[in-house]
């Protein structure tokens, strides 16, 4: 077990939580991202039903809800895979036979490409519903007193 000098052991352990704990913000921005699409499309839709008085129809698969709840539970899925890479590289420290793995690594890139490919059709789509505005029927009066 004490194979390598403690302190050695020491920094092995500080670099592996440091690792983690940026698993871990990466994990709370991709929750945050999530949150954030998918409350600002629904309000984009709410304001686009109160200028132009009809809802418009929107797509089952690519709306920014199903973007913003996929990222959400990658945030989530992260989160589990940091806690069990942390806690499998502590004992390989522990026993002296830390053999790295880039599996996690290839997994979150290509989990993180798909959403993004995602996000195209919410990028180029375009509302195509005319814009009212209303016409006043008189002339507003300037006079403050």
């Amino acid at each position: 077990m004490d194979k390598i000098p403690k302190i050695d052991r020491q920094r092995e352990h500080q670099a592996n939580e440091r690792t983690f704990l940026a698993w871990l913000r990466t994990s709370i921005a991709l929750i945050s991202f999530g949150i954030a699409i998918a409350r600002f499309g629904i309000f984009l839709r709410q304001l686009n039903v109160a200028i132009t008085q009809q809802e418009t129809p929107v797509n089952s698969l690519t709306n920014s809800e199903n973007l913003g709840l996929a990222l959400v539970i990658s945030g989530i899925v992260t989160i589990v895979l940091a806690a069990w890479r942390y806690n499998q590289v502590f004992w390989q420290i522990e026993r002296s036979n830390y053999k790295p793995n880039r599996l996690i690594v290839w997994f979150m890139t290509g989990v993180v490409i798909i959403l993004g490919l995602f996000c195209i059709p919410l990028i180029l789509w375009r509302n195509k519903v005319p814009v009212r505005f209303p016409v006043p029927t008189q002339p507003q009066s300037r006079n403050l007193y």
